[in-house]
């Protein structure tokens, strides 16, 4: 079988002055390559804000204890690997309680953004009680177990309005195990509730509630909703 070989073919002056004409249009010189495109940088606290919502973007931290809290956090965070940025593994917990509006939420996602302009990293999740319960509850297509295991060893969690979701038997045993890992673990997480201690112990639980009293640190908030408007004297 004989093989023919093809000469090379050459584009033509009508295709090589059509080519000029489109670089040309783009502003493009035929004899200089691109340049390579500079990859955007995306500070520590920018990604993390990217991910909070919009109305806890700028929140800041300010409350004493919670200060403290980030400090103690912070200086246990641990670099995975020499020259790596240290990262939260373990710490304490704070539970924080006041009337609605007193501002609890605002300086939990305040504290995690203080971490982060700390130095330290976060791997952080916020959820209110009764979005974490309506996730984790068993139906079609859900691996609700897989879930619990997921946000049961977050390194950092906030667990938002602790006590507003209906009391159950099942959502009392979903907090034990949600509360008896971190416990275990000693991984740091932001509660806050508006129940008064004695109906938090209600609510939860004597098991959940005697780990909370030993992992937490009680931070109390001002009777003072700051969300109403204050009217003029």
């Amino acid at each position: 079988m004989r093989t023919r070989h093809r000469e090379p073919r050459t584009l033509g002056e009508g295709t090589l002055d059509r080519m000029a004409r489109i670089l040309a249009a783009r502003n493009l010189d035929p004899g200089v390559a691109a340049p390579a495109e500079e990859p955007e940088t995306v500070s520590p606290l920018e990604a993390l804000s990217a991910g909070m919502p919009p109305r806890y973007r700028a929140a800041v931290a300010d409350h004493p204890q919670v200060l403290d809290w980030v400090r103690t956090v912070a200086e246990a965070a641990v670099s995975p690997n020499q020259g790596a940025r240290r990262q939260v593994t373990t710490g304490p917990s704070l539970l924080m309680a006041g009337v609605v509006g007193a501002g609890k939420t605002h300086q939990a996602y305040g504290a995690v953004r203080r971490l982060v302009q700390s130095g330290v990293g976060v791997r952080w999740r916020a959820t209110t009680a009764a979005d974490l319960y309506a996730d984790l509850r068993p139906r079609p297509g859900a691996d609700s177990e897989r879930e619990l295991a997921t946000v049961s060893r977050c390194p950092l969690l906030i667990i938002d309005d602790l006590g507003a979701a209906k009391a159950s038997e099942w959502v009392e045993e979903v907090t034990y195990r949600l509360i008896n890992r971190r416990y275990n673990y000693e991984l740091p997480t932001l509660i806050t509730t508006n129940l008064a201690i004695r109906d938090l112990r209600a609510y939860v639980g004597d098991r959940v509630a005697s780990r909370l009293a030993q992992m937490t640190t009680r931070v109390e908030f001002e009777q003072v909703d700051r969300r109403r408007p204050r009217l003029a004297a």
